[in-house]
């Protein structure tokens, strides 16, 4: 519920709205901690936000006091819903708010109304989107065989495939998990490595493994490991399979060449799905190799059944010093690039 107050002058504040929430108890988890998730809001959207009770009055600019009303009711609605609000929450309805009115035409969002983002959830957790980009990847693992996440790293590509497969696994939509991914050196020259195969390839899986724990018991992680319901396959022992009833995630796969991203793809068999993640951006080939990511999304960007989801340093929701990295790195090479033809 709300009500609108008069507007005060045209420059400066030129919006004033109270809204009343009707539970006590969800409009102090809303507000968070010494109210941190309406210092948010004020921060992002340069709003005031000032509490009384239940109640919420926003003054600033018509335009952001409009989008602060819009991320409260869609916090309070996920409130209602069970859900649980974390800062990391309340900067993703930011953020799809903000696209909202930027980018209209975005098929998950509606103009001015709740936003509805999509969701992956199992017993153990439940994972919100936290940007339209994060919003347009989960719902294309539920429609697609075969979906590529492109961007740089921070955005959670590979989590979120981890997430869904997760979810599949636990709903028996399918009987296994493939995780694969190259060796830091693009031969996987595992051989020199002590321990059997799995002992070989973990600390390259670790960031896989992070993801199942954080969705599942870890003694069920652990039973589905042994009996192989979980399987950690190396990329180069893909070769003669036929991968059926599962979903197979290939990780870091700017690093795979050419013939190992077709062999790959060619894996798929039926009641399969494929998630493919990298960031094209940090190629460990040899110099002169192509990078058979940067290749498979060239050639495949339109087939039906592919889908190709692509972040950049906007969708980082690490820690915000990790996207401003992002932007400088990707400054410096298109300086380098530039200053390239120039010379040419």
């Amino acid at each position: 519920m709300s009500r609108h107050l008069p507007p005060s002058t045209d420059h400066g504040p030129s919006s004033q709205l109270e809204l009343a929430f009707e539970d006590n108890k969800l409009a102090a988890q809303l507000y968070g901690d010494f109210d941190q998730h309406l210092a948010l809001i004020e921060q992002r959207l340069s709003v005031q936000a000032t509490p009384r009770g239940n109640h919420v009055m926003l003054k600033g600019g018509a335009t952001s006091v409009d989008q602060a009303r819009r991320v409260l009711e869609s916090l309070y609605e996920q409130l209602e819903e069970g859900q649980q609000i974390e800062v990391s929450t309340v900067d993703g309805v930011i953020r799809m708010i903000e696209t909202e009115d930027s980018q209209l035409s975005l098929p998950t969002l509606e103009k001015k109304g709740r936003v509805r983002m999509a969701q992956i959830a199992t017993r153990k957790a439940t994972i919100v989107a936290r940007t339209p980009a994060q919003d347009a990847y989960m719902r294309a693992m539920d429609r697609s065989e075969l979906v590529f996440g492109v961007g740089p790293a921070g955005t959670g590509k590979t989590y979120l495939a981890v997430a869904h497969a997760a979810t599949l696994l636990e709903r028996g939509d399918i009987n296994r998990i493939i995780l694969s991914r190259p060796a830091v050196e693009a031969g996987e020259r595992l051989g020199f490595l002590p321990g059997d195969m799995k002992d070989k390839v973990d600390p390259y899986l670790r960031p896989l493994y992070d993801a199942l724990y954080d969705m599942m018991r870890p003694e069920h992680v652990e039973r589905c490991i042994t009996s192989g319901i979980i399987e950690v396959a190396p990329l180069a022992f893909m070769r003669g399979r036929t991968l059926a009833n599962a979903v197979v995630i290939l990780d870091e796969a700017q690093n795979t060449t050419s013939m190992q991203m077709k062999m790959f793809l060619t894996r798929l068999g039926e009641n399969s799905k494929m998630i493919v993640t990298g960031d094209p951006t940090q190629v460990d080939l040899p110099r002169g190799e192509k990078s058979g990511l940067i290749e498979a999304v060239h050639l495949l960007d339109g087939v039906e059944g592919v889908h190709i989801s692509r972040f950049n340093d906007k969708d980082v929701v690490r820690h915000a010093l990790v996207g401003r990295i992002v932007r400088a790195y990707e400054a410096d090479t298109a300086r380098r690039l530039a200053e390239n033809n120039t010379k040419a």
